[in-house]
């Protein structure tokens, strides 16, 4: 199986960023890690190994993003309008830089957003504010809104809002958007989304569930058994909805 590693120096986001590519043919998959995860985590997860015989036959090649969490959404110590406008670099890198290596390696029509845990939400975010870039996303255990607090997980941004804030959490933009042409390719776009049934954030997934199907957007919902917010049950996900 084709794997390649990647390093090269971002001058939107100021340091170097790495990533790692798996395959060499089919559809190309963005690949987020989950919170403070590192590129090779989806390989150390044993998430590669799930879809290998895609892999191999040429089905689907994978595109392993780096983290950048730690200095946006849980750099707790920067100003939460600070965090934001970081995540927002990060999503210019991924735009303007990975997007485009993509692009030249594998020219194939069809790209996925995909992710786990925090890397459900990278994935849902960026399909949904760009969706003429995507055919696919599939979201596993995710939370897509980060001011929402449940359990141990907190508010993201400590209470802040603003409109940088609201236009990078779908729970929030998602019922006013009234663009029919962003809302035709919404509809285009095959949306799987899963959680587990005892996950804390199986309610914002039921809320964003409801909130498609009252835009007319057609996708899955899949619950899966337990809490299920773990490599083991992410290793039954993958190769099933991907």
């Amino acid at each position: 199986m084709n794997r390649e590693y990647h390093r090269w120096y971002s001058h939107r986001l100021g340091r170097d960023m790495e990533l790692l590519i798996f395959g060499h043919a089919g559809a190309k998959v963005l690949v987020f890690p989950t919170r403070d995860g590192r590129f090779y985590e989806y390989e150390n997860l044993r998430l590669v190994d799930s879809v290998r015989h895609k892999l191999e036959a040429g089905q689907l090649q994978l595109y392993c993003l780096d983290s950048l969490d730690h200095e946006s959404f849980y750099c707790f110590w920067r100003h939460p309008a600070d965090r934001i406008r970081r995540h927002m670099q990060f999503e210019d890198y991924v735009l303007n830089e990975v997007l485009p290596l993509m692009a030249a390696k594998n020219g194939h029509p069809c790209t996925i957003a995909h992710g786990c845990s925090l890397g459900a939400y990278h994935a849902v975010n960026i399909a949904f504010r760009h969706p003429h870039l995507f055919r696919k996303v599939c979201a596993l255990s995710g939370r897509y809104d980060l001011t929402l607090g449940i359990e141990h997980f907190r508010n993201l941004f400590d209470g802040y809002y603003d409109e940088n804030v609201y236009y990078h959490t779908p729970s929030h933009f998602l019922p006013n958007l009234g663009d029919h042409g962003r809302l035709d390719q919404l509809r285009a776009m095959d949306i799987v989304l899963v959680i587990g049934d005892e996950d804390p954030f199986l309610g914002n997934n039921l809320n964003l569930s409801q909130t498609l199907w009252d835009k007319g957007i057609g996708h899955s919902l899949r619950t899966w058994h337990g809490r299920a917010h773990q490599g083991s049950a992410w290793r039954g996900m993958v190769p099933a909805y991907l």
